[in-house]
């Protein structure tokens, strides 16, 4: 069954990813008034999250980030599926690095680092890293039930010399990488909700008392990596600028979670001046505690 739904379902992803951007926006405008207008996918979530983040904020300024957010949700999924095809000068035109030095710098030095990012802007075309690099460079994700086109998502990724690497294969990795000295970049995308009964660290972000991933400066910790961020901007519609920083190259120095709360202070940061371009169809305060006062 999951062979036959990508034999039917990939061929309409390819010709649609072929097609040049410029057109692919077009749907884009189409596909945003069905979803915001006539399904209301996700609404009810959307809504309750920029509420609860932003309390002091009319029902017509919540409206209008909401509105802002599904034409930028929607432009995100089109040029997720123009990954398939886009050409790797078509996207560092599109999608440009600020200071890539700061990576340099730390390749020259011998040292592996871990990369963290947000669902911010566009976090998909940020594996375009890669190919600037000599770095390996592993992105941490979440495998796709459909065997057939996690493969195909994979491959896509490794044009642009990227290894997707399943999130319960990361530790023994790292571990073997670390062994071996091969020189490596890790990246993570840290803002997500884990399950509240797996969670070590609770914190405030955005505003609310929410369980926090920890795992990347865990791994830190243990293997002695460079942590670094990428915070990306929205230049234009498909244009992107990501500027990179590092947290630090010692990390054994910082008390537990430290490391943690300065990523995520970046990622409000950057939320705070445009929040339109933030994942808000996710439930990140599914779980949530009162704040300690």
């Amino acid at each position: 069954m999951q062979f036959l739904v990508f034999i039917l379902v990939y061929p309409l992803i390819w010709i649609f990813s072929i097609l040049p951007l410029r057109i692919l926006y077009i749907f884009s405008d189409g596909i945003y008034y069905l979803l915001y207008y006539i399904i209301g996918y996700r609404k009810k979530t959307v809504y309750y999250n920029l509420k609860l983040v932003f309390p002091e904020k009319s029902e017509l300024e919540i409206q209008k980030i909401a509105k802002k957010f599904y034409r930028h949700f929607v432009d995100i999924f089109i040029e997720m599926i123009k990954s398939f095809t886009i050409s790797e000068k078509e996207i560092s035109k599109r999608y440009r690095f600020k200071n890539i030095e700061v990576l340099h710098q730390l390749e020259h030095q011998k040292r592996s680092a871990i990369l963290l990012g947000a669902h911010y802007g566009n976090w998909e075309w940020v594996f375009i890293l890669n190919a600037k690099m000599e770095y390996n460079g592993y992105a941490i994700y979440k495998k796709i039930k459909n065997i057939y086109l996690d493969k195909k998502i994979r491959a896509t990724r490794g044009r642009f010399n990227t290894n997707l690497i399943p999130t319960k294969e990361t530790f023994s990795l790292i571990e073997y990488n670390t062994k071996e000295n091969i020189l490596s970049l890790y990246g993570f995308l840290g803002d997500q909700s884990p399950k509240a009964n797996k969670a070590h660290y609770w914190s405030e972000f955005l505003g609310v008392n929410v369980p926090i991933y920890t795992g990347a400066e865990m791994l830190a910790k243990r293997y002695n990596l460079t942590v670094s961020i990428f915070i990306t901007k929205k230049i234009k519609r498909g244009y992107y600028e990501t500027t990179l920083e590092i947290i630090t190259d010692q990390p054994t120095t910082f008390e537990d979670y430290k490391i943690t709360d300065i990523f995520l202070e970046k990622v409000e940061q950057q939320i705070m001046m445009a929040p339109e371009f933030y994942f808000w169809t996710h439930k990140r305060f599914k779980h949530k505690k009162p704040l300690k006062l």
